[in-house]
């Protein structure tokens, strides 16, 4: 059994991932700046309607941003301790990898966004199946520099505010998509089949080493590069 946590945002979830079945309970939800108080009691709660015991858990997997400072420490204190405190691998996955997943294997390249504030949002290009590879470059810029900096059609996919949605849908080129709310949110259940196939394939992260992925600095506009987290195989 694999226990996903994503607090990359203000939209949150988890999900309880388990072999031969699949995502057996999954949670989605608007946490705005509460992930401290909702986190571990919502995973409390699943755990027990699906009559899972901390000592069940074989991994636990975490979306590591880009994505809101805070959210993400909470977020990642969270799989750490459970990690450790189980003695369970960590699995660490970037968010916009995430939401970008469930979308990768329509024929267009995929653009995966996340609210950032003010205005701006964290996004990446992920190449089409015809691509020998995408971008994957994690940029941080207002909806206009997002559009600008995107070459050809593409499918435009995550976390938008109404504001920006209406921004972006007029400005998109020809044969570029913007998906509807419902197909477009990233959802736990996401991570936690990502977490479980890096699982199976014995790839995990060293607990006292893997960062939260930012890019810019909490409580200014500074940018900053996100390190890729550092894996190791078992």
């Amino acid at each position: 059994m694999l226990l996903a946590l994503d607090t990359s945002s203000r939209f949150a979830g988890i999900a309880l991932y388990e072999p031969g079945k699949g995502i057996v309970s999954e949670a989605n939800w608007h946490a705005g700046g509460q992930h401290t108080v909702a986190l571990l009691p919502r995973v409390s709660q699943m755990m027990e309607e699906q009559g899972v015991a901390v000592v069940d858990l074989e991994a636990i997997a975490v979306a590591l941003g880009p994505g809101s400072f805070t959210g993400l420490r909470v977020g990642l204190a969270a799989a750490k301790g459970l990690a450790l405190a189980v003695g369970v691998p960590l699995i660490g996955i970037p968010t916009l990898d995430v939401t970008a997943y469930p979308h990768r294997w329509q024929s267009l390249p995929v653009v995966a966004i996340v609210q950032a504030g003010r205005g701006r949002v964290c996004w990446a290009r992920y190449g089409s199946p015809s691509e020998e590879s995408g971008d994957e470059t994690y940029v941080l810029s207002d909806v206009a520099g997002m559009v600008a900096a995107v070459k050809g059609p593409a499918l435009f996919v995550g976390e938008l505010s109404p504001a920006n949605r209406a921004e972006l849908d007029k400005v998109l080129g020809d044969g570029s998509v913007l998906a509807p709310p419902a197909l477009a949110i990233r959802r736990a259940g996401y991570l936690a089949e990502m977490g479980w196939r890096r699982f199976a394939d014995g790839i995990h992260d060293a607990v006292a080493s893997l960062n939260a992925i930012y890019l810019a600095q909490p409580g200014t506009s500074q940018e900053i590069g996100g390190a890729a987290p550092t894996r190791s195989a078992v």
